[in-house]
């Protein structure tokens, strides 16, 4: 795995950054418009964008006199790419798994499926030692 997936995945960690993520794909946003979003404080929100900025996942930028963030596509791109590839490989052994079954299925003939056991349960009540002692101490009793 890259370096820029594994900091993406570490960065999405937190549900926090994952909000901010969501919002920021809607459109680009101040500090302050994202902190509008938690009950936490303006520091802690902006912690959160800087871990997001360091993995690179957005970036700021000036307009006029604010600053704005922005969602970088491009570490997203990158670990999409990467769980797609996970994605095919799972699948590519789940085609080789039901292959083998079916060929298995084919070589064991049409009666391969389990038949429940239908033998009886024995009575818990008359469970060895229990029964016998009850009985035993009774015809002494007599």
């Amino acid at each position: 795995m890259s370096t820029t997936v594994a900091s993406t995945f570490a960065a999405l960690g937190d549900p926090v950054r994952r909000t901010i993520v969501d919002r920021l794909a809607e459109s680009d946003a101040t500090v302050g418009e994202l902190v509008a979003l938690f009950d936490i404080s303006f520091q802690a929100v902006s912690q959160h964008v800087a871990v997001l900025e360091r993995a690179t996942l957005v970036s700021r930028h000036r307009v006029g006199r604010t600053r704005r963030v922005r969602l970088e596509p491009q570490p997203l791109d990158e670990a999409l790419t990467w769980m797609e590839s996970r994605r095919q490989r799972l699948e590519e052994r789940y085609r080789r798994l039901d292959a083998v079954l079916a060929d298995m299925a084919d070589d064991a003939g049409p009666d391969t499926t389990a038949r429940p056991d239908t033998t009886p349960l024995p009575d818990t009540m008359g469970r060895p030692g229990r029964a016998s002692t009850a009985t035993s101490t009774k015809e002494t009793k007599k």
